[in-house]
């Protein structure tokens, strides 16, 4: 991730003093529990040396479970930073849970997916193997390929400032998938889908899945059991997107449609 893309939108380059009205820094710390907090390792190396916070700096930090602390600097080392806690907030999930079903895909194209919807607000990620998908997960070559599934969801937790980051679980095949849908309402995102995303019913409260399929698209025996299972198929609009993208702008479509993005 280049400095410009780790800073945001703002353009503003890792390192350099934060203007006013900009958010505060997040960073990640699996217990926030009392009123002085201690970054170490890489985090507070990130921090002290990357970010190079400094002394009195507004500063937040996430458990990735939904509890927020705002907090000021305190002391500052080569690795460590220590913080004062001003306060402390949980943030309740949302009544309408975005799940993406994601496509293994090949390169870092999964990769991507997995980032682009972190960024946009989906709070789970589910790994499909799909029947088209080039690169098939099985064994230590499997939990590694979803070890970094799970640091980019982290790091793109970290990266848009969320409480909540995404659990990416165990990947699925197609009877697993359909098990998986059940209470769920289900969108199957499909390019010769004859309704728009933009115009179906959507729950206000529940679950809600988008599954997307790999570069080669979904097969017609897996549209089919999806269909069978209750899954709707959707199109996004004229465009064919990447499997890589597709996810990412469906969530989009569902938050700007529902109170998530209220």
């Amino acid at each position: 991730m280049s400095p410009a893309r780790e800073a945001g939108c703002s353009g503003v380059v890792a390192g350099e003093r934060r203007s006013a009205g900009m958010t505060a820094p997040l960073f990640l710390l699996d217990d926030l529990s009392g009123d002085v907090l201690v970054l170490t390792g890489p985090e507070g190396r990130h921090a002290a040396t990357v970010r190079r916070v400094r002394v009195g700096e507004a500063v937040d930090l996430a458990d990735g479970r939904g509890t927020r602390a705002s907090c000021r600097v305190l002391e500052l080392g080569q690795d460590t930073v220590r913080l004062s806690v001003v306060s402390r907030t949980v943030e309740a999930p949302p009544p309408l849970r975005l799940v993406l079903v994601q496509a293994i895909a090949k390169g870092d194209r999964g990769e991507l997916a997995v980032e682009l919807a972190t960024e946009v607000g989906v709070d789970e990620v589910v790994p499909w193997s799909a029947e088209r998908c080039v690169v098939k997960w099985d064994g230590a070559r499997g939990e590694r390929a979803l070890g970094r599934w799970r640091s980019t969801a982290r790091e793109a937790g970290k990266q848009s400032r969320r409480a909540w980051h995404p659990p990416v679980g165990h990947w699925v095949d197609l009877p697993e998938l359909i098990a998986r849908m059940a209470g769920a309402t289900t969108f199957v995102l499909h390019e010769q889908a004859q309704q728009p995303l933009a115009t179906v019913d959507l729950p206000g409260a529940g679950e809600v899945l988008l599954v997307v399929g790999p570069e080669g698209g979904i097969t017609d025996a897996e549209l089919a059991a999806l269909e069978r299972a209750g899954g709707l198929p959707v199109r996004l609009g004229a465009s064919v997107l990447r499997t890589s993208t597709a996810g990412a702008a469906a969530a989009c479509v569902v938050s700007a449609r529902t109170a998530r993005w209220a």
